[in-house]
């Protein structure tokens, strides 16, 4: 049973080489993580964070992965003052933990495009049952940034689906930038030092995580002057370009076995005006990736469909460098109806199928990997 003081199950989300555990609460406190004979605090300079009801513990991959499982730890603010805070006695809950590493066959779920739901995409995601072994959230979780509770969608989806037990890779998605609080999302969910693209290395998956922001120019008024995405995917095909130039590191470090680019906007196929933007810097990205990089698998949302794209097909437009899985789609008039994508990873082959919260799923698609 969880604890009273918190909203959700705990997430352990996967950012580059380290976990960020990171619990929702209702009421104020400080909190830190306990796992492999280490503490590691929430904590800003060394001073506990209180003030936020978000609260983020990062620590290295491996010593969780060595550990097994970790206890979360809190004191609530009766009153926090400049001298002699009063805080509560410690109070603490145990959670097991199980990395994606060893494994011969990968399962995978992909929620996008949740926009504030939380029982359909949490009901679809358990295809898999105790047999998942990574999430991904790709975008759109919230519906915007305008409230900040808002941001709990996203952790009430992964802290309901993997128990607390499970990695989570968390990407950005257009919705997320609209509203008073986008600017501070970075406070609420997984990122690399605030910024929002970055790679990630779970067992032999690695994964870049890309974020195409808008899908209008900057230009647009649906945005009143808020936006500049524009220098902003400028700053990510630099990102990039560093990535395809480190692969010892990165991308062909040893122990890779798939490759695989997790981004919300599938953007080697724009469909219509005003969405039809920045296609050179896209088609630049598509080559990077393919000419260096060579990924095994995309896997986006955005367009609330489900659907596999190969190179080459009528969709791929600016020049796909791998197949894309995209897989979202809600239905307008039943909240409570969500479907994603299953996707299993196993030798040589990715197997996906398109689920949903009614348990219902698609014929399997085999995709032979490179």
């Amino acid at each position: 049973m969880l604890p009273e003081i918190f909203k959700s199950y705990p997430s352990v989300y996967a950012v580059g080489d380290r976990y960020i555990i990171t619990v929702i609460v209702n009421s104020n406190c400080v909190m830190w993580v306990e796992t492999g004979g280490r503490c590691f605090y929430d904590h800003s300079n060394g001073i506990l964070r209180s003030a936020s009801l978000t609260h983020k513990c990062e620590l290295p991959m491996a010593v969780l992965d060595e550990a097994r499982s970790y206890r979360v730890c809190w004191r609530v603010i009766n009153e926090r003052k400049p001298y002699f805070s009063d805080l509560g006695e410690i109070e603490t809950a145990d959670f097991n933990f199980r990395p994606c590493i060893g494994k011969e066959r990968i399962n995978i779920y992909h929620v996008a495009d949740a926009h504030n739901r939380v029982d359909g995409p949490v009901s679809a995601a358990s295809f898999f049952g105790d047999d998942l072994d990574l999430l991904i959230l790709n975008g759109d979780i919230p519906n915007h940034s305008g409230k900040l509770e808002y941001f709990d969608t996203i952790h009430m989806i992964a802290g309901s689906v993997t128990k607390g037990e499970l990695p989570v890779i968390f990407s950005r998605g257009n919705h997320d930038t609209r509203g008073i609080y986008a600017e501070n999302i970075a406070d609420h969910t997984p990122t690399d030092n605030g910024r929002s693209y970055f790679t990630v290395r779970l067992g032999n998956i690695w994964a870049v995580v890309l974020d195409c922001a808008e899908d209008k120019p900057d230009t647009n008024p649906e945005y009143g002057h808020t936006i500049c995405c524009h220098e902003f995917r400028i700053e990510e095909t630099e990102f990039l370009k560093k990535i395809a130039e480190s692969p010892e590191t990165e991308y062909a470090a040893p122990g890779v076995k798939y490759r695989l680019v997790i981004v919300h906007n599938p953007f080697c196929e724009p469909r219509r005006s005003p969405f039809d933007i920045e296609q050179d810097t896209y088609a630049g990205w598509a080559k990077i990736l393919g000419d260096s990089i060579k990924p095994d698998l995309m896997i986006s949302g955005h367009i609330h469909r489900c659907y596999v794209t190969m190179p080459g097909d009528d969709r791929d437009l600016l020049g796909l460098p791998c197949p894309c899985i995209v897989a979202s789609a809600l239905s307008a008039d039943d909240k409570s109806w969500y479907r994603g994508g299953a996707i299993v990873l196993s030798g040589d082959s990715c197997s996906v199928r398109f689920t949903d919260s009614a348990h219902e799923s698609s014929e399997e698609t085999v995709i032979k990997l490179k």
